[in-house]
C-alpha cells in the first residue's frame, strides 16, 4: 500500500492540489473532484506523486515509504474523537480493515489489527467506478510494477534494517518461534521478512497421511467447494476463470467446476509457502507477467481482476493418495502463487523439476515484502475442505490458520 508523507502533492497546472493532512491519508474531496470531472490523468499524477514524493522518516524504525504505516504514526485525537466500535464497523464494511475468524473450534471473529490509517489511502483507489477504470490503464499498471520494483530494492538495502524492531512491536512478532531470533543477524528488512522458522513450531498434520490437506502459509483462509461459489461470494473480477488464471487451456477445461483455497498472508505473517499435499512436481513451473494490484479484500470483492491481472507461478502437482478407496478425481492439483502490491519478487525454493518428489510441509517458495497470496485448486469431487472453513467461507469470512493445519481431505 502507500503511504504520503508530504504537505501537498503538486498534480498538474490543471489540477487542484491535493492536500495531504496525516500520513496515510489525502484529501478525498480532491480524489472525488477528479473522478466527477473523469479526469484520469489528474487522478494518475495524484498517485505518482504520491509514491516519489513518500519517504522515510528521520526517526529510526518507522517506515513510510514501504507503506508500515501503525498506530504510532496516527494522531492522537483520531481514537479521541471516533469510538473504536464504531471505526471497525464502519471500516468492515468499506473494507478498511477485516473480521476474522481467529478460533476454529468456536468460530469466535476478531478485528484484524490493520490500522485504518494505512487504508484510507488504498480505499480511495477502489473506491469509485472510475477509479477501477484507472487501474486497468497501462500507464498505471506500470506505475505499480516499478514502484514495486523500486521499493523492493529500498527493503533490500542493508540501511532497511532499522526498520525491522518497529516492525517486530507493532505486529507483536514472537522472535521465539524463528529460527534465527536474533535480528542483528538479519542483513535487511526483506532478509527478516521472509524469515525462516523452527520446524517444530508449524507441526504438519497427518504429515505421513496424503489423503490430508493442510495449509500452506500462516494465512486468512477461504475455501469454496466449487469456483462457481467462490465467484458469488468472495472473487469479483469480472473475467476471473481458471483458463485465466493458470493461461492453459488445456490445464483449465480439467480443473472447471472445481474445489478452491485461497491463503491471503498480510504482512505481518511468515512468508514462506509449503506444499499443501504430497506427490510429485508434473512439469516445471510456469511464470505469469502481470502487474501488481493489492490483494487485499477490498480489491479482491470489487471487479477488479486482481488474480488473472497479477505476476505469478504456476505449479502443477501429481498427487499422492493414501489407504482406502482411491478417488479418480484427486490425481492431480494446481499451486498458484501470486505477488501483490510492493511484492517485487516471488522466490521458488523448493522441487522444481519434473518428477521430483514433494512432500506436505515442504518449502515451495517465499514472497519478498509485501501481502500476496496462494491459490489451491483440485478437480470437481476430489476433496472435501473442512466444514467450518466452508461455513464461514460462505459467509464471506477468512479464517486465520497457520502452516500445516488441517484444511480438508481426499473425497
Amino acid at each position: 500500500m502507500v503511504s504520503f508523507t508530504a504537505s501537498s502533492i503538486a498534480v498538474d497546472s490543471a489540477s487542484a492540489t491535493a492536500a495531504v493532512s496525516y500520513p496515510g491519508t489525502i484529501n478525498a474531496r480532491f480524489v472525488k473532484d477528479q473522478s466527477d470531472r473523469q479526469s484520469m490523468d489528474g487522478l494518475r499524477h495524484a498517485l505518482k506523486a504520491a509514491i516519489e514524493k513518500s519517504s522515510a522518516t528521520n526517526q529510526s524504525g518507522r517506515l513510510f515509504a514501504g507503506g508500515i504505516l501503525t498506530s504510532a504514526n496516527s494522531k492522537k485525537w483520531f481514537h479521541a474523537t471516533l469510538p473504536i466500535n464504531w471505526i471497525q464497523k464502519l471500516s468492515s464494511e468499506h473494507h478498511f480493515g477485516n473480521y476474522v475468524v481467529t478460533c476454529r473450534q468456536t468460530g469466535t471473529k476478531t478485528w484484524e489489527d490493520m490500522p485504518i490509517y494505512a487504508r484510507i489511502g488504498m480505499h480511495l483507489l477502489f473506491a469509485c467506478m472510475l477509479d477501477h477504470k484507472l487501474l486497468k490503464t497501462h500507464r498505471i499498471q506500470h506505475l505499480f510494477s516499478s514502484s514495486s520494483i523500486k521499493q523492493g530494492k529500498h527493503f533490500d538495502a542493508p540501511e532497511s534494517v532499522a526498520q525491522i524492531a518497529h516492525f517486530i512491536k507493532t505486529y507483536k512478532l514472537d522472535l521465539s518461534e524463528l529460527l534465527q531470533p536474533d535480528v542483528k543477524q538479519y542483513k535487511s528488512f526483506n532478509e527478516f521478512f521472509y524469515r525462516k522458522l523452527r520446524p517444530d513450531v508449524r507441526p504438519i498434520h497427518e504429515q505421513h497421511d496424503p489423503n490430508i490437506l493442510v495449509s500452506s502459509a500462516d494465512c486468512r483462509l477461504c475455501v469454496f467447494e466449487s469456483i462457481t461459489a467462490a465467484t458469488q461470494v468472495w472473487i469479483k473480477g469480472k473475467s476471473f476463470s481458471v483458463e485465466h488464471l493458470v493461461q492453459d487451456k488445456e490445464l483449465a477445461e480439467q480443473f472447471e467446476g472445481g474445489s478452491i483455497a485461497l491463503f491471503r498472508l498480510a504482512p505481518q505473517d511468515y512468508h514462506r509457502f509449503h506444499s499443501p499435499v504430497t506427490g510429485q512436481i508434473a512439469k516445471a513451473p510456469v511464470k505469469i507477467d502481470g502487474t501488481y494490484l493489492t490483494v487485499n479484500p477490498m480489491a479482491v470483492n470489487e471487479d477488479l481482476d486482481v488474480f488473472t491481472e497479477n505476476v505469478r507461478k504456476v505449479t502443477v502437482i501429481e498427487l499422492e493418495q493414501g489407504s482406502g478407496l482411491r478417488n479418480a478425481r484427486f490425481d492431480q492439483a494446481v499451486f498458484v502463487s501470486i505477488g501483490a502490491l510492493l511484492v517485487g519478487s516471488i522466490v521458488l525454493t523448493g522441487a522444481q523439476e519434473p518428477g521430483s518428489k514433494v512432500s506436505k510441509g515442504d518449502e515451495l517458495g517465499y514472497f519478498a515484502y509485501g501481502g500476496s497470496t496462494c491459490i489451491l485448486l483440485f478437480k470437481a469431487g476430489a476433496v472435501q475442505f473442512d466444514e467450518d472453513l466452508v461455513a464461514t467461507s460462505r459467509q464471506g469470512v477468512e479464517t486465520l490458520v497457520r502452516m500445516g493445519e488441517r484444511i480438508g481431505a481426499r473425497a
